[in-house]
């Protein structure tokens, strides 16, 4: 008999063992992520504008890549190159305390950044490959959650060791990343195949099909799903720099910020997933995300006048509704990528997914921080413009992506 502590858990136990997986990933990339910045400037040597030009590089290798990696994910099978890559990745990380140059580390990081991108292709595929069709969102959202409680718990052992101020220790972190994510890599090789890491479908049964990047409305949708995904860049990047430069907000009140985003993330990213299993849900979910991004616009616009408490508040609340905009774009994300997939071709379409994720991270942060910094509230407005045009595309899109698919005799879901 199902009991009240059952309606916290995955719904079966391998969307179990996969929210598992997720926390240890991330428990291992979140230990590193956090102390990044000081590994690369004190143990690395690199200036800030290094850092930088490094990410942006490993970023447009990575966009370069995305679609074939894809393909290879089709080819070999999804779980076969998630845990190849899972392996791969972890090796790398036993590297970073030998890097000490820019040509060095831009290697390391263009390399890590394509390993990470075949597993998240392998791993895309692979989940929606090997859940029935009316488990895939909400199992994927109880992935979503347990990666931010995974981050979380990383985040505190990069903290420590960044709390002891040794060179020492924080040279370690990248090692002790590596023997999490070797654990998580040897989880992967015990999960079991999914369809198409049995039955790999030949070239020739596959050129019969068409290519995703021929998916037009597919594409479409994806680069504007991506527009609304960069609510990411509003969460982390525009509204620190806002509170920072343009509020009387204390810097404290980032900290509660972030940690509002992690505790909303983990309770409410499977309720916001709940019911997102057809086409039309998963355009709802668009919706509901596209409206909480233009609210926070709108809340955090009026925040420049504000004074005091009902500054700290407001800036809290646009926080709060930008967490909202996050967590129903995921749901209609993975809505999108359930229905709207070729199954013989699902590593490809995660692939072209990938292009609109990582259009968004590259023009958002340097648009969106002029328009808000700059132009105050008429930006804060044009950014809530952007935003409902690109929701206003999803449907026309999504529907020519399911046109698409039946003129080449596929189903819209599987």
């Amino acid at each position: 008999m199902p009991t009240r502590l059952d309606r916290f858990l995955p719904p079966t136990p391998l969307a179990r063992r996969l929210s598992l997986q997720s926390v240890l990933f991330a428990t291992g990339e979140g230990a590193f992520i956090t102390g990044s910045a000081v590994f690369f400037t004190q143990i690395v040597g690199l200036s800030a504008a290094q850092v930088g030009l490094g990410l942006t590089i490993a970023g447009a290798v990575t966009f370069a890549f995305a679609v074939p990696l894809g393909k290879l994910a089709d080819r070999v099978g999804p779980r076969r190159q998630w845990a190849a890559a899972a392996f791969v990745g972890a090796a790398l990380y036993l590297l970073w305390p030998f890097i000490g140059s820019f040509p060095a580390f831009l290697l390391m990081t263009v390399a890590i950044e394509l390993v990470g991108n075949a597993g998240w292709s392998g791993r895309g595929a692979y989940t929606i490959d090997v859940f029935p069709h009316d488990e895939r969102v909400r199992s994927l959202a109880f992935m979503r959650a347990a990666l931010n409680i995974g981050f979380t718990l990383g985040a505190m052992i990069g903290g420590l060791a960044l709390a002891f101020d040794s060179d020492t220790l924080v040279r370690a972190v990248p090692w002790v990343t590596a023997a999490i994510l070797f654990a998580n890599a040897a989880f992967i090789t015990r999960l079991p195949d999914a369809e198409h890491d049995r039955v790999v479908p030949s070239p020739a049964e596959k050129a019969l099909r068409g290519s995703a990047l021929r998916n037009r409305g597919f594409l479409s949708l994806s680069i504007l799903d991506g527009v609304l995904g960069t609510n990411q860049v509003l969460l982390n990047v525009v509204i620190p720099l806002w509170l920072v430069q343009a509020t009387d907000a204390p810097h404290v009140l980032l900290a509660w910020l972030f940690g509002t985003n992690t505790v909303l993330a983990v309770l409410l990213q499977v309720p916001a997933a709940r019911g997102v299993n057809s086409v039309s849900t998963s355009l709802r979910a668009a919706r509901i995300s596209g409206a909480f991004f233009v609210l926070s616009c709108f809340v955090v616009l009026v925040t420049h006048d504000t004074i005091g408490w009902v500054t700290i508040v407001l800036v809290w609340l646009g926080h709060v509704t930008v967490t909202g905009a996050e967590l129903f774009q995921s749901a209609g994300h993975w809505g999108f990528l359930s229905e709207l997939s070729d199954p013989e071709r699902r590593g490809e379409y995660q692939g072209v997914s990938q292009l609109g994720t990582t259009l968004g991270s590259v023009w958002a942060p340097a648009a969106f921080t002029y328009l808000a910094l700059e132009w105050g509230a008429t930006g804060w407005m044009l950014i809530a413009a952007v935003i409902v045009i690109a929701v206003l595309g999803m449907g026309p899109a999504a529907r020519a992506a399911g046109r698409y698919l039946a003129r080449t005799g596929q189903p819209t879901a599987a």
